[in-house]
């Protein structure tokens, strides 16, 4: 499990993708998508694969999931939409995917890529084939997306007081080169993708830090969760509502942090509107 040395006697996690930059609707409908289409054969359910995959990863408390989990729930919410069984078109999540994300606690390429060379088997060699045609697209795609407003700021209101890591599901050469392309990699102890395990694993540092003196800062339920895991204190970037969640990070809640004043009601405000922001079930499925 990788660690980082402590420094300070505060110490704050960072999730990256849509969080401190905002590249998920670039990534995930430029690169995602268009690959997940072609590779799996969606081409006669396009406008429903789209919908599929930008709720689950865009739209939903599922968001910000690791991209091999989030391939299987995209494929279960496409198999179960009446259009696409109407369109006699078959879309399952393969088996072997489910059973690799359950036992695999790195999920990224260098281990399916271990896993494929082991097993040969056709299901887990087309997610990988997918996984690498999307990090070629980011690759070529992505570029000259700044950091949110506010966020320069925070960085460096937060340096010198704590310890800061980047704690990410995205791929680490994905994550270095934007970090990097942005000045913003001075400002961190460590930059972490999903090579370094989950975003739970890698936030278990924290747990090396007084209670009440570890913060994680994100955009997904995911990070949510990984932060009570290691109890840390959370502040969300709530989607669509990012600017204003930085400057108030910004403004209001880095002291609060350093103050000791963070936990308790203001924590429950941020938790609340967090909590109202994304759905849980697709508008196609919702009860009328």
């Amino acid at each position: 499990m990788y660690r980082i040395a402590r420094h300070h006697d505060y110490f704050v996690g960072i999730d990256s993708d849509g969080c401190v930059f905002d590249t998920m609707e670039l990534k995930h409908k430029e690169c995602f998508i268009p690959n997940f289409i072609n590779h799996y054969e969606l081409q006669a359910v396009s406008k429903y694969a789209r919908e599929a995959w930008e709720f689950v990863n865009l739209y939903s408390k599922s968001r910000g999931t690791n991209r091999f989990p989030a391939l299987a729930e995209t494929l279960d919410s496409l198999a179960r939409r009446g259009e696409v069984i109407a369109r006699g078109v078959q879309v399952s999540a393969p088996k072997v995917l489910r059973e690799w994300i359950q036992h695999e606690s790195k999920l990224g390429n260098p281990a399916l890529e271990a896993r494929v060379a082991e097993t040969r088997d056709p299901d887990l060699t087309r997610a990988l084939t997918w996984s690498l045609a999307v990090n070629r697209s980011i690759a070529d795609l992505v570029r000259g997306v700044p950091p949110f407003p506010a966020v320069r700021a925070c960085l460096a209101s937060l340096g010198g007081r704590a310890d800061l890591l980047v704690c990410s599901a995205t791929p680490h050469a994905a994550l270095r080169a934007e970090w990097r392309e942005h000045d913003l990699d001075g400002h961190v102890a460590a930059i972490c993708g999903q090579e370094e395990g989950t975003k739970r694993e890698i936030l278990h540092n924290a747990q090396a830090y007084p209670a009440a003196q570890a913060l994680m800062v994100g955009d997904a339920p995911g990070d949510y969760r990984a932060a009570q895991a290691n109890h840390c204190l959370f502040f969300p970037i709530c989607p669509g509502d990012e600017e204003a969640c930085w400057q108030r990070f910004c403004d209001e809640g880095i002291e609060r942090f350093f103050r000791g004043t963070f936990a308790g009601s203001f924590q429950q405000e941020l938790l609340d509107q967090f909590e109202r922001c994304l759905p849980s079930t697709p508008p196609w499925e919702a009860k009328p």
